[in-house]
């Protein structure tokens, strides 16, 4: 009798072990299930919220002025067009766009070889008001000929660092600031309307919000002169 009872008392330990085994596996695989399942909505979530926030900040890039239709029309596809340019860094997508070839050669060095600012636009985000060739040959001769010497260098960098604006802005952001200041320290001063943009009071805004990949492009058709 003794040993019957050891053994149905062992059979009943062992019934016991296995049921509390059972019972912690399922607690396990519930959890577990769980955990995917509130993985997944996480994740769903995180997507939803990415894909919002992508909208979002793409939601205004479109190009606007009263320039812009000719830009199209005479650049409408490459690497040159408004497409082709936001896939390429600034000064990239600038040496592609036909209309600003004096522009990439005064900051690449090729105008005056102590002025090189390619690294430093390639290297952020900014705004750009960037003059079209016509705007730097209205420029008097002998302006261009001494920004091209060595006592010009610290003029040119002056003026080019007064085309360019930390961080990105668009029409909308412009026009409600309406003053914003430059890399190299004053200020440009922006008005009328996204359409038909000023900036200083008589330049105007030929296309602007052409997006690059680091910045946002502002084709102005005078060149911009900081205060003296």
């Amino acid at each position: 009798m003794t040993s019957t009872r050891r053994r149905t008392s062992s059979l009943l330990a062992l019934v016991a072990v296995l049921g509390l085994g059972a019972t912690a596996c399922g607690s396990s695989d519930d959890a577990g299930a769980e955990a995917t399942t509130s993985s997944s909505s996480a994740s769903s979530s995180s997507t939803s919220s990415t894909s919002s926030s992508s909208s979002s900040a793409m939601a205004d890039t479109t190009p606007v002025g009263a320039g812009c239709a000719g830009y199209v029309a005479q650049v409408p596809t490459g690497a040159g067009s408004v497409e082709g340019m936001a896939e390429a860094n600034v000064t990239t997508a600038a040496s592609n766009n036909p209309l600003l070839t004096t522009l990439v050669a005064a900051v690449s060095g090729q105008l005056n070889p102590q002025v090189n600012l390619v690294d430093t636009l390639n290297g952020g985000e900014f705004t750009v008001f960037a003059p079209v060739d016509s705007a730097f040959a209205a420029l008097p001769p002998e302006t261009v000929a001494t920004l091209k010497t060595p006592e010009g260098t610290d003029t040119l960098t002056s003026v080019l660092t007064y085309h360019v604006v930390q961080g990105r802005m668009d029409p909308a952001m412009l026009l409600a600031a309406k003053s914003v200041p430059t890399v190299q320290g004053a200020s440009v001063e922006i008005g009328g309307t996204a359409d038909a943009m000023t900036v200083n009071g008589s330049t105007k805004v030929i296309c602007g919000n052409v997006q690059t990949s680091n910045a946002t492009v502002y084709l102005v058709d005078a060149v911009l002169m900081p205060p003296a």
